[in-house]
């Protein structure tokens, strides 16, 4: 089946804790997965989703409409909700949802709305439903029954730096989900410093152990002094970035 272009919704999923919920279940696991896969298969195709991918217990799912995404994120995470599972197992999928115009190539969808969607997914709680701002824009007030947003302002998600994420809170679901796993800001910030400071050395090193004695002797100098002004006015910039932050 060809997968739709132009503007499309993607809904990522998967089930959070798989590996205690294995090592509790043993080999009743394997039900689980499979009941998972058909009842959001169910509920995802009666949507009009296109199934993109999956591996073990995540989907990646496609929506022509945001609307359509929307409902069967909701409709899904009810589903489960509702499903008796071996031995009374608390089975939880997290979902994420953004919308945009991605590239279809041979291999599928590829792009930077991709990686958001799936970013935005991974930042969420077993149970919970996350929109990013385009997706929520699209739905409008034209909300699923018994459904609210709420806004959970800005996240600095991994790779795509940062996202306004809104949640989907279900009526009969009143549960409160902790903080978004997002990464910390200042700790990327100077992550990134750091990795310029491992490339420069680096380079310096190769420079230096590249030519005859003489030349080796200057390059390290040379090198030496460039480095400690570098590292001198990186720390200058991150002390006033964290009086910043």
């Amino acid at each position: 089946m060809a997968l739709p272009g132009g503007t499309v919704t993607f809904l990522f999923t998967d089930i959070e804790g798989s590996t205690r919920l294995l090592q509790e279940l043993g080999g009743d696991y394997g039900r689980v997965v499979a009941d998972h896969r058909r009842l959001l298969r169910a509920v995802f195709r009666a949507e009009g989703g296109n199934e993109v991918d999956t591996q073990g217990d995540a989907f990646f799912y496609s929506f022509p409409r945001a609307r359509d995404a929307v409902r069967a994120a909701v409709e899904g995470q009810r589903s489960l909700a509702r499903h008796e599972w071996p031995r009374a197992a608390q089975v939880l999928v997290r979902m994420g949802l953004h919308t945009g115009e991605p590239t279809v190539g041979e291999e599928g969808y590829l792009g930077l709305d991709v990686v958001r969607a799936a970013r935005i997914c991974s930042a969420g709680h077993g149970g919970q439903i996350l929109l990013s701002e385009t997706t929520r824009a699209l739905l409008g007030n034209d909300l699923p029954e018994r459904v609210s947003v709420r806004d959970l302002g800005q996240a600095h998600l991994k790779d795509i730096q940062h996202e306004h994420v809104f949640e989907l809170a279900l009526e009969e679901s009143p549960r409160a989900f902790p903080p978004l796993k997002s990464e910390n800001p200042k700790k990327a910030f100077e992550q990134r410093f750091d990795d310029r400071i491992e490339r420069y050395i680096e380079d310096q090193l190769d420079a230096a152990l590249s030519g005859p004695p003489t030349t080796q002797v200057r390059h390290a100098a040379a090198g030496l002094a460039k480095l400690v002004l570098l590292v001198a006015a990186i720390v200058a910039i991150v002390f006033l970035v964290k009086l910043v932050l």
